[in-house]
């Protein structure tokens, strides 16, 4: 639940093009209030902590997307998949107590339940080769 929460925030803010300005965490934007208060402290936690080290990383991010994403610029993949790989590779280069392949599997499934059918194949090489070079 918390990457999901995650997600949706990066995405809300990326679609709105106030990702790179963000300063601070985000109050969960695509949650009302209700969802707020019934949103246990873990799960609240573990989502501010995905969004605060991905938009504090997100230059290097991006950058390392870019260069493992060639034929496809950043500005070209899905909204929704880029905030994936996004909070993917944060996970990988700088949470070392979640197992990379656990990061990926998480990476896919939320592909696949959001995106479009294939492009959690996309997201998988990415994650796969960024691992494989930063291991």
């Amino acid at each position: 639940m918390g990457r999901e929460i995650a997600l949706s925030t990066l995405y809300s803010l990326d679609f709105n093009g106030v990702l790179y300005s963000q300063t601070g965490t985000p109050d969960f934007p695509t949650l009302n209030d209700e969802e707020k208060e019934l949103l246990d402290s873990e799960t609240a936690l573990f989502a501010k902590y995905l969004i605060t080290g991905t938009l504090e990383h997100l230059k290097e991010i991006d950058a390392l997307v870019s260069s493992f994403s060639i034929n496809r610029p950043l500005d070209r993949i899905d909204i929704i998949d880029r905030n994936i790989l996004r909070m993917s590779v944060f996970s990988i280069l700088y949470d070392k107590e979640i197992h990379a392949s656990v990061v990926i599997t998480e990476a896919v499934r939320l592909s696949q339940e959001y995106s479009r059918e294939v492009n959690y194949k996309f997201i998988n090489g990415i994650l796969d080769s960024i691992v494989k070079e930063h291991s």
